[in-house]
Parts: structure tokens; C-alpha cells; sequence
């Protein structure tokens, strides 16, 4: 087999750019869906409902993205042509979604008795998180294509970073834009303009990201990615395995990860869900979404889930130090469940940000460390793009199974918003100890 080229940090750095545009509308879905939602209407107890849709989406779409991309070679590359179509898509969503309540709809749907804001809402959220997901993943899966094993958790890494610095500036959008002078709140039931203008310019930063990686990153045409994969080319037209097919045959470490990615990310929907509400009540003491404060609590999920953007994107410089994968991954774990336990407790805007620079080593080392565990047992396979969009159901499932019962679970914690986050400390430390389990 030829000796695998070593790619420089420009090169790795272009690969992964266009994540920081995509991650900025990710993160404004994140920290301001349940803020939009509730000012549509929701009650509390539904509020996640409403999160069932962004992972049923990305469950959808992400193995079937893969599975296209990996027989897609043609003059614009292989992963390429689904990035730069998922992005357009989510350009023109964002530009709808915080308008629902401002838009003019149908009567009818009144006269039935149906929230017309909410439904196109809801709509919008779905064409948003769809478009996201076919935009997210080609980035995974040219790292897994065009980077060697060994440069695999600094590119992951470095996509981390970017991921994270993406997140900072979308948290920061509201406050920001509040500062500078634009309402932060508006009549009952339309969104505020802070919030608006936040999604304007958030879908021009993606779309200019997504372009400067669609232009300067050259994929590899398929003798290059057999060479370099050290796969033996074939006249014969190659298998086209089904999904059930792939997963019998998937290595065990597909399993055992996604066994740990199953705690982690229902903790994490748990934060997106209920972090709003939990802060207006032990901070601002309010529960009405339709108050200054609620709305100034909406702001400062913003701020402090910057500050875990920060945390993570620090994190994300240490976790190359780690000479075990799995050791970076249990530890950054723990850390992350000691900043979940503590939220329940601080009723101090400031004292939040401890708590959220803790959660972002766990964001970090989600991001990267497990693509890195995968994509090495997966070294050589032609069907990378496959099995990393089915990794994506890890992903999706536990949020769909969190989002499903957070109304149960909320009721039996007495339906205290922040004590939803002792529920997600419990989840992360599941997840540490089931690290152990991984076998590289």
C-alpha cells in the first residue's frame, strides 16, 4: 500500500471551514427553537415534542446522504454536490422560520381550530433540519475519505473547533443584535426582531463558508481513493449493500460507541429543551414567555451556551494531548455531567457560566472523539459515507427517545425544568462508564 499523504493544517483547515457556517445555523435552531416555539403558543410540557423533528430528520436523511455520496463520483466531486444542496436549502428555510408569526396565513386554518404559526413553524423546522443534515454530513465524510488515520483526531478536532466557533457567534446573534439596538421583544405571538435578524445573517455566513470549502477543497476521484485506502480496484460494478446488510456487518466498535452516544445526546436534548425555561425561573423567576424577562432569559441562553462553545472549542485543543482516545472520552464526559448537576443549583446569571464551560468539554469530545473511534475501525472501506450516515441514527434515536418521554420524565421530577439537568448529569456519567466497553 502507498504511504498515505499527510495533509498540511491549511488543508485540513479548508476541509472543515464550511462546518463553521453550518454550525452557526445549527446552533441558532438550537438555542432559539424552544424560545420561538413558546412564543407561538407551546406549553412547557410539549415543548419537547418539538424536538422530535430535527433528529427524525437527520435519522432520514444522514444514512441516505451517505449511502448516494459513496456512488456519487462525478465532475463536482463525491461529497460536494449534497453540501452545497443542503446548504442552499437551509438558506432560504432560515430566512422563513422566525417569521411565522409575523406572516399573514390562512384563516382556515383558524376556523379549524389550528395555530397557524405554530404549523408553518413546525413545517419550516422540518425543511430546516433536513436541509442542515444534508448539509453537516459531507464534512464527516470527507475527513473519513481524504484523512489519514493517523491526522484523524486533529482533523476531528479541528472540525470541533469550527463547529464550536460556528456555535459562538449563532448564540451570541440575539444579544447582539440586542445591543446594538433592535427589539427583543413584539406583540404575543410574533418573534422578536433580535431573533429575526439573527437567522438573516446567519444564513449568509453559511452559504459564504459552504462555498469557500465547495471551492477549495479538490476530492479525490476513485483510482486516487483506492489507492490511497489501499482497496483493490475492480471492472465489476460494486455491491450496493442494503442498511440492514451494512449493520449486520458493521464493527463492533459501530455498536459499543453508539451505545455511549445513546446517553449523551438524550442529555444534551434535555439542555436544548429546557435550558430557557429553567434559567427564567431560577434566575428571572418567571415562567411567562411573553415577559421582558423570559425573553431576556432567551437572550442569556444565548450568552451562556457561547460560553459552552468556548469551553469546548479550549477543550477541543487538549483533546489531541490525550494519548488514549478512550481516556480523553470518559474524562471529557464527567466533566461534562459535574456542569449538568450544577445548573440545578445556581440561581446567578454569572455563576452559569462555570456550569456551561463544563458542559463543553462533553460538546467537544462528542464532536470528535467518536468519528475518530469509527472511521479507524472503518479504514479501508468503501462504504464510509454509508456507515457514517447509519453512526448518525446514534445520534438521532436518543434524542427522538429523550424528546419522546421528556414529558413523563418532566412530570416526575415535578415538572421542574431545571432539575432536567440532574436527569442529564445521570446520562453523561452512563455514558463515561460505558467508554469502557469500546474496543479499538
Amino acid at each position: 500500500m502507498a504511504i498515505k499523504k499527510q495533509l498540511s493544517f491549511g488543508e485540513i483547515f479548508n476541509l472543515n471551514f464550511g462546518f463553521f457556517g453550518v454550525q452557526i445555523a445549527y446552533a441558532l435552531q438550537s438555542a432559539n427553537i424552544s424560545r420561538i416555539f413558546a412564543t407561538l403558543g407551546a406549553d412547557p410540557h410539549q415543548l419537547s415534542f418539538f424536538w422530535i423533528l430535527p433528529p427524525l430528520m437527520g435519522m432520514i436523511v444522514q444514512p441516505l446522504i451517505g449511502k448516494w455520496s459513496d456512488r456519487t463520483w462525478c465532475r463536482l466531486g463525491r461529497r460536494k454536490p449534497y453540501l452545497l444542496v443542503g446548504a442552499i436549502i437551509a438558506v432560504l428555510v432560515m430566512l422563513l422560520l422566525p417569521n411565522a408569526g409575523s406572516l399573514n396565513l390562512s384563516k382556515a386554518w383558524i376556523f379549524l381550530g389550528l395555530n397557524a404559526a405554530m404549523w408553518f413553524g413546525l413545517f419550516s423546522l422540518i425543511f430546516l433540519d433536513t436541509s442542515i443534515n444534508i448539509a453537516m454530513q459531507p464534512f464527516k465524510m470527507m475527513v473519513g475519505d481524504m484523512v489519514s488515520e493517523e491526522q484523524k483526531t486533529l482533523a476531528y478536532s479541528t472540525q470541533s473547533f469550527l463547529c464550536n466557533a460556528g456555535s459562538l457567534f449563532g448564540y451570541l446573534f440575539p444579544i447582539f443584535f440586542t445591543w446594538i439596538g433592535l427589539a427583543n421583544t413584539a406583540p404575543e405571538g410574533v418573534v422578536p426582531n433580535s431573533v429575526i435578524w439573527s437567522f438573516y445573517i446567519g444564513a449568509a455566513i453559511l452559504i459564504l463558508c459552504v462555498l469557500y470549502t465547495f471551492f477549495k477543497v479538490k476530492e479525490m476521484n476513485p483510482q486516487e481513493y483506492a489507492e490511497f485506502h489501499g482497496i483493490e480496484t475492480s471492472q465489476d460494478k460494486p455491491e450496493n449493500p442494503g442498511f440492514i446488510k451494512l449493520l449486520v456487518k458493521a464493527p463492533k466498535t459501530f455498536w459499543t460507541v453508539g451505545l455511549v452516544q445513546f446517553f449523551c445526546w438524550a442529555a444534551f436534548l434535555y439542555m436544548w429543551t429546557y435550558t430557557n425555561g429553567a434559567i427564567a425561573n431560577n434566575v428571572w423567576g418567571t415562567t411567562d414567555a411573553a415577559s421582558a424577562e423570559y425573553q431576556a432569559a432567551g437572550n442569556w441562553v444565548g450568552v451562556i451556551f457561547a460560553v459552552q462553545a468556548i469551553g469546548s472549542m479550549l477543550w477541543a485543543l487538549v483533546l489531541p494531548r490525550f494519548k488514549s482516545v478512550k481516556a480523553a472520552y470518559a474524562i471529557s464526559l464527567l466533566i461534562g455531567a459535574a456542569g449538568f448537576a450544577s445548573v440545578f443549583f445556581v440561581t446567578n446569571q454569572y455563576v452559569l457560566f462555570g456550569s456551561f464551560l463544563l458542559i463543553g468539554a462533553a460538546w467537544a469530545a462528542m464532536l470528535a472523539l467518536p468519528f475518530t473511534l469509527l472511521t479507524n475501525a472503518l479504514e479501508g472501506s468503501p462504504y464510509m459515507g454509508s456507515y457514517l450516515g447509519l453512526f448518525n441514527c446514534t445520534i438521532c434515536l436518543p434524542q427522538i427517545v429523550a424528546a419522546a418521554t421528556g414529558g413523563l420524565v418532566i412530570s416526575l421530577v415535578g415538572g421542574s425544568q431545571s432539575a432536567m439537568f440532574l436527569v442529564a448529569a445521570g446520562f453523561l456519567a452512563a455514558g463515561a462508564l460505558c467508554v469502557r466497553l469500546i474496543k479499538k
